[in-house]
């Protein structure tokens, strides 16, 4: 299985009896594996759902502060992704090797959010795709997320995307901060692990499925809240 295609959405048409959406946060980290075994699946949920969900989009800061090291300080990376490959079918590409073989690549996920908001601001309604272009830039490709020239490529590959302007932005003290504030709100919503995807309700947040569940899995624990 090579790259997942994204799902837009928006692109789909909403009735106007579909006004009143459920609303959900999709708790993620561009260097999470099981975030990008997980990620075929929570688009195509979002898609097939796409006439009575409101996604939110977040990263929740796996790999920041101390944990900001390279792959090579992570020895259990290789056992898991093989795990995750077994049980969610993702395919880690030939470049993600070569970069884990090198190992000097660092996991900063204060990186990789400050550029998954760079990118939001060309489309906020294309944050789920633009989370996947970023995983699969990294677990197919091996380009570090801290690079510009990352952006750039990520960027060339999403229709209607201006990569200087995500390169731009991306350098902006302000788009940091507003990364920094999804970590911030990711913890406040009480997640503790990656992926996560919560449902809004009156009684609190809800979680629905985990990182194995299909799209329809999903979709019927929506219908069942």
């Amino acid at each position: 299985m090579g790259p997942q295609q994204s799902f837009r959405p928006e692109q789909l048409p909403v009735s106007g009896k579909d006004m009143a959406r459920h609303k959900l946060t999709y708790a993620f980290d561009a260097y999470c594996g099981w975030c990008y075994g997980f990620g075929p699946a929570v688009r195509e949920f979002a898609a097939a759902n796409a006439g009575r969900i409101e996604l939110t989009v977040r990263s929740g800061g796996l790999f920041t502060g101390p944990r900001a090291q390279p792959v090579s300080a992570y020895s259990y990376i290789p056992q898991a992704d093989a795990r995750i490959g077994e049980l969610t079918g993702a395919v880690f590409g030939p470049g993600y090797a070569k970069a884990f073989a090198d190992g000097t690549a660092v996991l900063d996920s204060a990186d990789a959010a400050t550029a998954l908001v760079a990118l939001r601001g060309q489309a906020p309604e294309r944050t789920l795709e633009f989370a996947g272009a970023l995983q699969r830039a990294w677990y197919v490709d091996g380009l570090s997320l801290s690079d510009p020239d990352t952006l750039r490529t990520v960027a060339a590959g999403l229709d209607g995307v201006d990569g200087e302007a995500v390169v731009a932005a991306c350098a902006d003290p302000d788009t940091r901060r507003e990364a920094e504030a999804d970590f911030r709100e990711v913890r406040r919503l009480g997640v503790d692990s990656y992926p996560t995807l919560l449902l809004h309700t009156p009684g609190g947040v809800r979680r629905l499925g985990g990182p194995m569940s299909s799209a329809q899995a999903l979709t019927r624990a929506l219908d069942q809240h």
